[in-house]
């Protein structure tokens, strides 16, 4: 019985967690799309916020005695960072620019993209138990750390690359720039994109290191072209009424 309560604890931990990152990622980029469109905040400044106020979210955890840091090379996080941190910017810039349905279908298309490159490039092969938790989950047994150690370490890495590369892309100080003049309004926004932010990637590591990958089965490949699908189709409807209310007002006289 004992191991069965457990067992139970466990599937509601991740239920929970699952349900948590489900919310705040819808959250997050509907959040983000408004930021973009009615405030034109830099995308690459945006995400430097949002590891920043990571790191200072994980800051407090620690204060608060909820992890306790544990001392890592940084040499071993070094690609982590790197690569998390292009995810997001790239992520993101896909929103900026997109349809939050295109946005969607992209992200959707991204661990079959990985799949293929990795086969034929790199000549890997998957068994059914698809490995498709590739740095983080990885990372977390390699370094024997928790969800809040990893972060902890990876956020200020991924913010430090982020400062040196936003003067190259975008105004700093200037009108638009991170540190311009930004309505209140817009400010507040900004932070609260950040501290969702903070909850999704706490979330993400949370879940890839308390769960690993299932077998593919029959039912969860119709499943995920099924999702493809219904993405693909509310990209193409949504853009077809863009289209059209665009025709009506160019023939109003």
């Amino acid at each position: 019985m004992a191991a069965l309560a457990d067992r139970v604890r466990g599937s509601g931990r991740i239920a929970a967690g699952l349900l948590l990152n489900l919310l705040v990622s819808i959250c997050i980029v509907f959040l983000n799309k408004w930021i973009y469109v009615h405030y034109g905040f830099p995308n690459m400044s945006l995400t430097l916020v949002h590891f920043v106020v990571t790191w200072l979210g994980l800051y407090v955890c620690q204060k608060l005695d909820m992890f306790a840091p544990k001392s890592l090379p940084p040499s071993k996080l070094l690609l982590l960072a790197l690569s998390f941190c292009g995810f997001v910017v790239f992520t993101n810039l896909s929103l900026q620019n997109n349809t939050i349905g295109t946005y969607q279908l992209a992200k959707a298309m991204t661990t079959p993209v990985i799949i293929v490159i990795q086969t034929f490039c790199y000549k890997k092969t998957f068994s059914t138990k698809l490995q498709l938790t590739l740095w983080v989950g990885a990372k977390q047994h390699e370094l024997q750390v928790n969800s809040m150690q990893l972060l902890y370490y990876q956020a200020p890495m991924s913010s430090a690359m982020l400062l040196v590369a936003v003067p190259f892309f975008e105004p700093v100080f200037a009108e638009g720039g991170i540190f311009g003049p930004w309505s209140v309004s817009a400010l507040l926004m900004v932070l609260l994109s950040g501290v969702i932010a903070f909850m999704v990637n706490l979330s993400i590591y949370w879940i890839i290191g308390n769960t690993s990958p299932d077998p593919l089965s029959i039912n969860q490949g119709l499943g995920m072209l099924c999702t493809l699908f219904g993405i693909l189709a509310y990209t193409h409807f949504k853009l077809s009424e863009q289209e059209g209310s665009k025709s009506k007002l160019v023939q109003r006289p």
